[in-house]
């Protein structure tokens, strides 16, 4: 499968019609069709079809989507960690991560690394735990930031220096906001806000005392940004760890944490054996000294 067709159905996908992507990718319209149509004959499906104003994926085309970005991404990563393998140290460093204040670890990396590599450039990846996992198998991404659980047997790792405490983000109106912390008992009929993550671990269950899936979940979210506009809304609380928004001065939110105490740990992991570009050793080699100033 050649990675020029794969970019030119890729950019079809994203223009929506032959004439479109003809022109984002300066070829004539015959010969975009025709590459295309025998791509369709080597993958032995139809990729798309023609509707009255645009374009649109069959299911066969959005799983080659899928898999034709992750191509695309990788060799060029590839090219860019050979590139730039030679003694000025520079590229990119590809960075999965879940939502957590030991983020802030991994800036002051960054900023330290900068001054030093100004031209190392990071690309940071917000999404779920096995997301993550999932590119850092690929080899789409040099790091993963994880939080517990996690099975660590297949990754080398380091453990981050900052526990994830967790608990509720609330309208500081909302009745449980009046409790020092949340318990069990408390959370059983309240509407609640939950990462769709520990919904699907059933990550709570041991702490509650019962199926998590039992709470009054209202809705589930990946980042906490947009909940927390739900949550001033009065929507419900949001299940979450504590220092991800400033809750200083006059917001109308604060957070209370449960109890007993729910603390999870996080951890950098990278796939055993792996070889890293110059950029992606020097960040590992600062991060090894952030850690160390914390101890």
């Amino acid at each position: 499968m050649d990675i020029r067709v794969l970019r030119y159905f890729l950019t079809l996908a994203a223009e929506g019609s032959i004439s479109a992507a003809a022109k984002a990718l300066y070829t004539t319209q015959p010969n975009l069709s025709k590459q295309l149509s025998e791509l369709e004959k080597e993958v032995g499906q139809t990729l798309f079809t023609r509707g009255s104003r645009k374009i649109v994926l069959t299911d066969a085309g959005v799983l080659l989507r899928k898999r034709a970005q992750e191509v695309v991404r990788l060799l060029e990563k590839t090219e860019q960690d050979l590139a730039n393998f030679d003694d000025l140290v520079s590229g990119d460093v590809y960075i999965g991560n879940g939502e957590t204040p030991a983020m802030k670890i991994i800036a002051r990396a960054v900023h330290q690394l900068q001054h030093a590599y100004p031209q190392i450039r990071y690309h940071l990846q917000s999404g779920y735990a096995y997301d993550v996992m999932e590119d850092l198998d690929k080899g789409l991404l040099d790091f993963g930031v994880l939080i517990e659980p996690i099975d660590l047997t297949q990754y080398d790792h380091i453990r981050l220096p900052i526990t994830n405490t967790l608990g509720l983000l609330m309208r500081k109106d909302n009745p449980l906001a009046s409790l020092p912390a949340i318990r069990p008992e408390d959370m059983r009929e309240a509407p609640l806000l939950c990462s769709k993550q520990i919904l699907d671990e059933n990550g709570l269950s041991g702490w509650l005392g019962y199926d998590c899936h039992e709470l009054n979940i209202v809705s589930t979210f990946n980042l906490i940004g947009t909940p927390a506009l739900l949550v001033k809304e009065g929507v419900g609380s949001a299940i979450s760890f504590e220092n991800l928004l400033n809750l200083s001065g006059d917001c109308q939110l604060c957070f209370r944490p449960l109890e007993p105490s729910l603390k999870l740990d996080v951890y950098l992991v990278w796939k055993k054996h792996q070889t890293f570009s110059k950029a992606a050793q020097k960040f590992l080699e600062c991060l090894h000294h952030v850690i160390g100033e914390y101890a």
